[in-house]
């Protein structure tokens, strides 16, 4: 990554900020022609889409977003090979190539992949070319910087910044490489704490690294705010930059307190790493129109990602909810506002040895699992030192194979926190069913309060 393309990529994008809502609106439909045309000509999938709509080369440069067919995560998988602009990409070559290489690999040395961490045993990835890349890391750092004057940001910088992202590392998670990435593309330093490190390290972590900046997970990082009281450590953290998770307004408050410090809240998602931000003093999410469109329809919440070609997405839905602001105020920016309603936000398991001592694993890390014939799969907190997982396997799949192959991994990632003391048992179901109050699965269930 080429600094200085990087830096002025990051100064050019904060331009868009001040920008007339007339101008912004002007850009997005610019760049929405661009893609459309793109779509048609080279892919397969989004060809045979636009001409079952009606549409066609003549009228395909004048239609609206509204009129364009929408697609869901079911359809992508079902057409993901049809769908690929870039020639000769397939899911199972992304699969095999992923199974052999290292997270920091290219695939064919031009292709980043993000592993979507969804819940279930198909493995969904995202693929961004270098300028693709390159694009939303400006985007990223322009979030992380947020409400920062241009002096700032330079002086900031000038001083090489210590920045602990805390988070699953271990995977091809769109954060943990655009983090990484980002970061080094500015020349800070960094150091990454896996939140599968056990917890005794955590502070040890914190008071020899002393970072000025913090990237995480909020609910790993309300863990460390509390490390910080309990042993009293003394931080001098800049800004700490919130991603990955919904950030609760009592949390926000929480984190501004213990770090003394201004409280970013990043949003973004595999099929687009970079969508909005909530600064510091922000009550509601901005969202970045000059690299997406964002639509909500009947509830539903749509994405079209304006900058990524090799991967189109257009009108693809996305789970999380929003509600749209009609502000027309400049205020901050003419960026759109809007209020984030449900993302994943999932708990925390637990665990307490027989001495008191306590350490927990996050939900990111354990909803990695990709096992043959496994469909889905959940957890379920039994006591303090035990847990269940349902899981939901194929009518034709090998039962053994795929408990032996859960069985390895949980133990794996036990050792590697050091609660071997933790037990669980593996427990197959007919299906695993959303949660019937919010449409959505949890992924961990906690045990029932008497």
């Amino acid at each position: 990554m080429n600094r200085l393309y990087l830096l002025y990529m990051l100064l050019h994008m904060r331009r868009n900020v001040r920008k007339s809502k007339d101008k912004i609106e002007k850009l997005q439909t610019k760049k929405l022609r661009k893609m459309i045309k793109y779509a048609y000509t080279h892919s397969e999938y989004y060809r045979d889409s636009f001409q079952k709509a009606g549409l066609n080369k003549k009228n395909i440069s004048t239609v609206s977003l509204s009129e364009l067919p929408t697609i869901n995560k079911e359809q992508l998988l079902e057409n993901y090979d049809r769908l690929i602009t870039a020639k000769d990409i397939t899911q199972n070559k992304l699969l095999q190539f992923d199974e052999n290489k290292s997270k920091n690999s290219l695939y064919k040395n031009q292709y980043h992949m993000v592993h979507s961490s969804g819940s279930t045993g198909i493995p969904r990835y995202f693929i961004y070319d270098q300028k693709a890349w390159s694009i939303m890391l400006a985007g990223i750092i322009r979030g992380a910087l947020w409400g920062m004057s241009n002096h700032q940001i330079l002086k900031l910088l000038a001083g090489k910044p210590k920045i602990l992202y805390i988070a699953a590392t271990d995977g091809r998670y769109g954060g943990a490489m655009a983090v990484g990435d980002g970061i080094h593309g500015v020349g800070a330093s960094q150091k990454f704490l896996d939140i599968n490190t056990p917890l005794t390290e955590w502070s040890k972590c914190m008071d020899e690294y002393k970072p000025d900046l913090i990237i995480g997970y909020p609910s790993a990082i309300k863990i460390l705010g509390e490390l910080i009281e309990k042993e009293q450590l003394e931080v001098s953290v800049k800004r700490v930059i919130s991603c990955g998770e919904p950030l609760d307004r009592g949390l926000k408050e929480y984190l501004q307190k213990t770090f003394r410090a201004e409280i970013i809240n990043f949003y973004g998602a595999s099929e687009s790493l970079a969508i909005g931000v909530e600064g510091n003093t922000d009550k509601e999410m901005i969202l970045f129109d000059d690299m997406n469109m964002i639509e909500v329809v009947d509830g539903n919440m749509y994405l079209t990602c304006l900058y990524n070609y090799t991967q189109p997405l257009i009108r693809y839905q996305i789970s999380d909810q929003l509600v749209l602001h009609k502000d027309e105020k400049l205020d901050v920016t003419s960026f759109t506002k809007a209020d984030v309603l449900m993302c994943r936000n999932e708990e925390i398991l637990w665990f307490m040895d027989k001495d008191g001592k306590r350490d927990f694993l996050h939900p990111l890390s354990v909803e990695g699992f990709c096992i043959h014939g496994l469909i889905d799969y959940q957890f379920k907190q039994i006591s303090d030192t035990a847990f269940e997982i349902y899981a939901e396997i194929g009518v034709q799949a090998d039962e053994e194979a795929i408990k032996t192959e859960i069985k390895t991994q949980m133990e794996k990632i036990l050792n590697g926190k050091n609660i071997t003391y933790v037990t669980f048992e593996i427990k197959f179901v007919e299906q695993i069913l959303p949660d019937s109050k919010t449409g959505k699965k949890s992924l961990i269930i906690k045990p029932e309060r008497r």
